[in-house]
């Protein structure tokens, strides 16, 4: 596949321009208000230092947007490193003057794939939390590959009842934009496997597991209204098959993907911030699950963009509404011109299949 070729390549370009970051650099935290399963509560977030997401790492040349991998050690890391860096981060924030509080953990790929974190360096790191005493929910991610029963049996002897949230990249319910825009690897089938997997270890096994699907906001070779109406079917998708929460991620330029070399021949465009107003303004009407909309970029040259007059207080507005679930209500004068463009942006759309589209 094309789309395959041209990731590989600009990865690997990436990879030769940039030194693998030692683990202490890939490490990082920070502790703020976000929104659990039981209302607003202070959480931690940690970057655990790993090797790199293995779908980036392999032929495929990872998603058309991403470039967690280009900050990771490209190299598997012992244990007792990644513990190390772990307690470090830990014993940063004032995590015990709460009663109860969130962690939520990120490996820059998938928390539960063994060769990206191994098992044992996963099984300490879950029985330092559950020692703390306040850890009432703990959020990972992964790919729907490694969603498998028997992590998740031996992730459960350890945590008990804790709630424990698995967070898939869907991108799109889109099977033909997952694939060939994204190049993201797995189908509706597999995700909706792993779903129902979830589903099935908390009405068998008395699991306290829950579902959440990231949904991209602006796959490349999507238009702005395109960008709309499939971010909003795929959470009306979500809900149907039962997913626990969603988290809107709009498209950011990160260095050495394929998005940004699109960006920097004029072919693409990141999101207008009204465009993921509307999402998740129309999301919070119509669907009655939890929604976040991320904010990563907002107002910067390489991320959603509306006008110098609006970006700032629409940010601050979004993370604010993040926590109350509450819809966004603002008016700008820029406003016209984003309404303009939607109208418009499928003026010129083409029904030319992506293989034959030259890419480079």
């Amino acid at each position: 596949m094309e789309i395959e070729n041209l990731a590989k390549e600009i990865r690997q370009m990436a990879f030769e321009r940039k030194e693998p970051k030692p683990p202490e650099q890939v490490g990082a935290s920070w502790y703020n208000d976000d929104l659990t399963y039981n209302g607003v509560a202070k959480t931690l977030f940690i970057i655990l230092p790993t090797p790199g997401c293995a779908w980036a790492l392999g032929d495929s040349g990872g998603c058309t947007m991403c470039s967690y991998v280009s900050d990771c050690t490209l190299e598997p890391i012992d244990t007792e490193t990644i513990l190390k860096i772990f307690h470090e981060h830990l014993s940063r924030h004032p995590i015990a003057e709460e009663d109860r509080i969130s962690v939520k953990l990120f490996a820059s790929g998938s928390f539960l794939n063994p060769y990206e974190l191994p098992k044992n360096a996963r099984d300490e790191i879950l029985k330092t939390l559950m020692e703390l005493g306040n850890v009432a929910e703990i959020i990972v991610e992964s790919r729907p590959e490694y969603v498998k029963e028997e992590y998740l049996d031996e992730i459960f002897e350890i945590i008990g009842d804790t709630l424990f949230e698995v967070s898939i990249g869907l991108e799109t319910s889109n099977d033909y934009t997952r694939l060939n825009k994204i190049n993201k690897g797995f189908t509706r089938d597999d995700f909706e496997n792993a779903v129902k997997l979830i589903q099935k270890l908390s009405e068998t096994k008395g699991y306290n597991i829950k579902s959440k699907a990231y949904i991209f906001v602006k796959p490349i070779l999507v238009s702005e209204s395109q960008s709309i109406s499939e971010a909003i079917e795929t959470a009306h998708y979500c809900e149907s098959i039962g997913v626990n929460r969603l988290s809107f991620c709009p498209a950011t330029i990160h260095s050495g993907t394929v998005i940004e070399r699109f960006w920097r021949k004029g072919a693409y465009q990141p999101p207008w911030i009204w465009s993921c107003i509307e999402i998740i303004n129309t999301v919070r009407d119509e669907i009655d699950i939890p929604a976040l909309l991320d904010t990563s970029g907002f107002g910067s040259r390489r991320g959603p963009y509306n006008c110098k007059k609006c970006n700032k207080d629409l940010k601050h507005m979004i993370i604010a509404n993040n926590l109350t679930q509450t819809k966004i209500e603002y008016d700008c004068d820029c406003k016209s011109e984003w309404l303009a463009e939607v109208e418009n942006s499928d003026m010129n759309s083409s029904t030319v299949e992506i293989k034959h589209i030259p890419l480079y």
